[in-house]
């Protein structure tokens, strides 16, 4: 007998057809194996953890069951999608996750053909199968879709608008409703694992069937009375009544951590001649590895960290993230003024509401996933003379862009919007970044919308909001600390649309708008040294903008340079119409605007995403020099 140990079942596994080949006695070896390539991934790169440990049993079996890529895989979100990747010819790669020219943390239509839709926010996974179900069935493809949510991404009522339109689709569409908060159902057993199989099964369905074609020769009250008392016996063994009113065909709950039960029930699902059926797969995040488990949030998003231990990289101590001088400087405020109230959509230790909470339980409201039924609750909050603060990532309230509009800015609500995450995000990459509110919000009439260029600026701005009554008022500031100033012990109500001026010059201006002042002060340093003189200026607000500032700066320098940390659209296309309408740039003015580049930028380290973007000193400075056409030297170019 050979002492060489054998070969890792997961070695020999590098696409979805060679687990196909296995015997499913393998299954639960494999899925081990999987669980525990998955952690040493990912504590070498960071990312999300918890989520993809979860799901390693269900992913092992929805790719032994189904033939994909033929039959589409649609992960919503795409957090739990890590072991997808190590078992879809990216195993070699998934140390490079979330890192410059890696791999995506997300799903991605670009990576892999086992991708066929790419996902990041939530909700959308439904929507997006039935597309692919209805495309085949009109086609004549015999292929399934199959998609995977979670039970929190269920709080959208995306989902609910996609199972509602659902039966057209026929067999080929299936739902796996990952429940791992325990929320719909209590633990599950053999005894929910056996009626699972049995409710999916033909010697369930067929007689059903049988029964309801006889059922429909019945008078119309009897056939209506059988059909209910069918499905509420059913709902009331397996909680499937919703769904069977939303036109699916329920089955589970399933133990989601025994693949070979998983497997059985989704032969049934994959073989059943029905409607569109959703499958509840019962899953705990973080399985499998003790750190995760007993974590208050499973390891839902981690940095790098030591496997034995599960304790994370700590950061060098430096300043406080800006999420958290919003969150508590919220909660400071709310101690003296009743009327304020906290609203995010299922984010609150993303954007510091946490702390709101913690300090006025009675007036922080987690909405989950429902960005639009936030922005329209703090609408009803702000009528009846309650100063509610929504506190979304910028990214995500592109989700209620029409609450926005209709719900506040018509009517001129008082509604104050926290966006977190505003400009480039990192790892993240593009479906994270929060590169458009500039240009969606300042187009709105009533709409005040302000960047700090600081954490103490910040809290001004919070104070601010505060303050603002007459109408909706934004703030957007970045992910991540600020630049280690002081904050002010009684934060101060800024006026309205009025910037400054941090350093006074006579050849050029910087306009700035965020936190690329930084970035601006130092190209100033170094144009100066040139012997170009060169003026600050803090604007704070895009809208509205400080006019008068802008007026005197443009009419008494030879160039100005507008930055910002925002697509194109936003502070620059501002600053441009201003000066055109008033003819500022007739006298030979050179005006040039700098944001990001007009595409969207792949995910790496936040100084890596700027520099591409052209956003740093170097550039600003370059920007001048080329505007003035002078070099490197201050010496004015000969022209031909």
């Amino acid at each position: 007998m050979s002492d060489r140990p054998e070969t890792p079942l997961l070695d020999t596994v590098q696409y979805p057809d060679q687990i196909r080949k296995l015997d499913k006695s393998q299954l639960p070896q494999l899925a081990e194996e999987l669980r525990q390539e998955t952690i040493s991934a990912v504590s070498v790169t960071g990312g999300h953890l918890g989520a993809g440990l979860g799901v390693v049993e269900l992913t092992v079996a929805l790719h032994y069951v189904f033939d994909t890529p033929d039959d589409k895989l649609i992960w919503d979100v795409g957090h739990q999608a890590y072991p997808h990747k190590i078992l879809t010819g990216r195993r070699d790669r998934i140390r490079t996750l979330r890192q410059g020219g890696g791999l995506s943390g997300f799903t991605r239509r670009s990576e892999s053909e086992y991708d066929p839709f790419g996902a990041a926010h939530s909700s959308t996974s439904i929507s997006a199968a039935l597309g692919f179900a209805i495309a085949n069935k009109l086609t004549g493809n015999p292929g399934k879709a199959v998609a995977v949510i979670g039970d929190g991404a269920l709080s959208a009522g995306m989902a609910y608008e996609a199972m509602n339109n659902a039966a057209a689709a026929g067999n080929r569409l299936v739902v796996i409703l990952n429940d791992n908060d325990m929320s719909i159902a209590p633990p599950v057993g053999s005894l929910r694992n056996s009626l699972a199989r049995l409710v999916s099964s033909g010697k369930y369905l067929a007689p059903r069937k049988f029964a309801q074609k006889v059922a429909r020769a019945m008078p119309e009250p009897l056939h209506r009375t059988a059909r209910r008392m069918e499905e509420f016996a059913r709902g009331f063994v397996t909680g499937g009544t919703l769904f069977d009113e939303l036109g699916f065909y329920y089955v589970g709950p399933v133990d989601g951590h025994d693949v070979r039960a998983l497997v059985e029930v989704l032969e049934n699902v994959r073989d059943a001649e029905t409607g569109p059926m959703l499958v509840h797969v019962v899953t705990k995040k973080g399985k499998g590895y003790a750190p995760a488990e007993h974590a208050a949030d499973k390891y839902h998003g981690v940095v790098k960290f030591d496997v034995v231990s599960g304790v994370q990289a700590k950061p060098a101590a430096g300043a406080p993230s800006y999420q958290n001088v919003f969150g508590e400087t919220l909660a400071k405020l709310a101690n003296d003024d009743p009327k304020i109230v906290a609203i995010t959509a299922a984010m609150p230790s993303g954007t510091g509401v946490d702390k709101f909470a913690a300090a006025h339980p009675d007036r922080a409201f987690d909405v989950g996933i429902a960005e639009q039924h936030a922005v329209t609750f703090a609408a009803g909050l702000a009528a009846q003379g309650m100063r509610p603060f929504v506190a979304i990532y910028s990214t995500f309230l592109q989700r209620a862009y029409d609450q926005v509009v209709h719900d506040v800015a018509i009517q001129n609500l008082p509604v104050r919007f926290a966006m977190d995450r505003a400009g480039l995000v990192g790892a993240d990459g593009a479906t994270h970044a929060g590169a458009f509110d500039l240009a969606y919000l300042c187009t709105l009439p009533n709409m005040v919308v302000m960047a700090p260029s600081d954490e103490a600026e910040l809290a001004h701005m919070v104070k601010t909001m505060e303050e603002h009554d007459s109408g909706p008022i934004a703030v957007r500031y970045p992910r991540g600390e600020g630049r280690g100033v002081a904050l002010p012990e009684t934060p101060q109500v800024l006026e309205i649309g009025k910037g400054w001026v941090v350093r006074e010059g006579k050849k050029a201006v910087i306009l700035s708008l965020g936190t690329r002042l930084a970035e601006a002060e130092k190209a100033a340093e170094q144009l100066d040294a040139m012997g170009l003189s060169t003026t600050v200026a803090d604007l704070r607000f895009a809208k509205p903008l400080d006019s008068a500032l802008i007026r005197r700066l443009l009419t008494t320098h030879e160039v100005a340079v507008t930055i910002e940390e925002a697509a194109v659209g936003g502070l620059g296309a501002h600053v441009l119409t201003l000066a055109s309408d008033e003819g500022l740039t007739d006298a030979g003015l050179k005006l040039r605007t700098m944001r990001l580049p007009d595409r969207f930028q792949e995910h790496d380290k936040p100084e890596k995403q700027y520099d591409e973007a052209g956003l740093n000193a170097r550039q600003i400075v370059d920007t001048v020099l080329k505007a003035l056409r002078v070099n490197s030297a201050g010496v004015e170019e000969v022209r031909a």
